[in-house]
């Protein structure tokens, strides 16, 4: 069993699993019964959406309900759903359920694939993520087969109600309202506040990650008992939450062009695109005639993405906590970052900037060479490649226009931003070699 070779390093099997995850999933949905029309997809449209699925994307070159059959949706459920645990959770999960013994590799695989801070109980945080996303996967399918159901009959409306509870869950931005208008996503449900609230509250709890999840089973409301990590996503989320709602609401919802007619149609909307860029992908509104400003802002609200060892991707918002401590820390001429009375390690500085400026190129990269190729606005593009890198979904409607090249571009943006950049290069590094003398040092002049 590949657990127990312990010269493969857990970065190497972690990135080996999503592609082997994906490779198979693009295999299925090559079938004929796996798209309606009973041809089967091509190879780079089939890899493509594995991809997507896998990577808890949502970018897509079909229109999901329209294409693909239902063996089709099923085959993406199940990606979407592996892809957003983790690959390496899945399968301890097997070991857990069939009663195999978990070594010390496997746990340790575990540690690396959920972010963990430490080894110990380990196995007991990893059984109380896979009850915890069974609960709140099926509370979701049940609060949304209460509006599903009576429009579209019980069988129909539960199977959405399972499909979208999931998908938002995973932060997979995947949906099957074609029926409604191919690629429409939740745009007719824009005021519902049964849909909006249970997929924003799915979306937020998957996005905020497990290990956040049982700093509050332990210390329930009590912020100051936890760890610092769970405070920092929480006060970061709650700030890329509320402060692009506030922007939304005033500078662009208020505008004619949307053509809201209640107040309560425009809050609606604010909130729920302020917490689908956080990598969910669903949109209420047509995000094509939104202003440059909103379109950038979302732009850097993807790239972002969620938490650590979440079903969100992104370069994370303990990264940008981090990156702006680091910031507050030069300002006020301190020598050490410091927050809620704890000192950061220097290695927590040097991952930050490698994380923020290896996103960063990615992103832009990708974006300039999809403008390139497509001969489309660079502003579109961006929005293209910040859409996979982070994982998020959102599309200004380019998707299924672009061709092979840039559809690569993309897999390779889902692929690293679901995976992880700390992950990729550890992987690919390889084991690390102690240095046993150091340089001299000298000082250079910055800024």
């Amino acid at each position: 069993m590949f657990f127990n070779k312990t010269k493969i390093q857990p970065g190497q099997i972690i990135i080996v699993g999503f592609a082997g995850t994906i490779l198979i999933g693009a295999l299925l949905l090559m079938l004929p019964f796996a798209t309606k029309d009973g041809r089967g997809a091509e190879f780079i449209d089939a890899l493509f959406t594995a991809t997507s699925a896998t990577c808890v994307t949502g970018l897509v070159v079909f229109d999901t309900f329209t294409y693909w059959s239902v063996f089709g949706q099923v085959i993406i459920l199940l990606l979407i759903q592996v892809g957003g645990m983790g690959v390496v959770t899945m399968a301890i999960t097997i070991f857990i359920v069939t009663g195999r013994k978990i070594g010390l590799n496997q746990r340790f695989l575990m540690q690396e694939s959920i972010s963990a801070p430490q080894m110990g109980g380990i196995v007991r945080l990893t059984g109380f993520i896979i009850k915890s996303t069974i609960l709140m996967e099926s509370v979701g399918a049940i609060l949304l087969a209460i509006r599903f159901c009576p429009q579209m009959g019980l069988g129909k409306g539960l199977w959405f109600a399972v499909f979208h509870s999931i998908t938002a869950f995973c932060n997979a931005g995947f949906d099957l309202m074609g029926e409604k208008g191919e690629f429409s996503s939740l745009t007719h449900y824009e005021a519902d506040p049964i849909v909006n609230l249970t997929i924003m509250l799915l979306i937020i709890i998957g996005g905020i990650g497990f290990f956040v999840w049982d700093d509050l089973r332990k210390n329930k409301l009590r912020f100051r008992y936890y760890r610092l990590q769970t405070k920092l996503v929480l006060v970061t989320t709650a700030c890329l939450l509320i402060l692009p709602a506030v922007y939304f609401f005033f500078a662009e919802f208020g505008k004619s062009v949307w053509g809201f007619s209640s107040l309560s149609e425009r809050i609606w909307a604010s909130v729920f695109q302020s917490v689908t860029p956080r990598t969910a992908g669903f949109n209420t509104v047509d995000l094509t005639l939104a202003a440059e400003p909103t379109v950038f802002l979302i732009i850097v609200l993807m790239v972002i993405g969620g938490s650590p060892g979440s079903t969100a991707g992104g370069f994370k918002t303990t990264t940008l906590a981090t990156a702006i401590l680091c910031i507050r820390s030069v300002f006020r001429k301190q020598d050490h970052i410091q927050c809620f009375g704890r000192r950061l390690p220097s290695e927590i500085i040097r991952h930050t900037t490698a994380l923020c400026t290896l996103y960063l190129i990615l992103f832009l990269t990708g974006g300039v060479l999809i403008c390139s190729l497509e001969d489309i606005p660079l502003l579109t593009a961006l929005f293209e490649t910040a859409s996979a890198i982070g994982t998020v979904g959102l599309t200004l409607g380019i998707t299924p226009e672009l061709g092979d090249a840039s559809h690569i571009i993309l897999i390779l943006l889902m692929y690293f931003g679901r995976v992880g950049g700390l992950t990729m290069i550890y992987a690919l590094h390889g084991d690390q070699v102690p240095v046993m003398a150091q340089m001299p040092k000298e000082k250079i002049t910055v800024g």
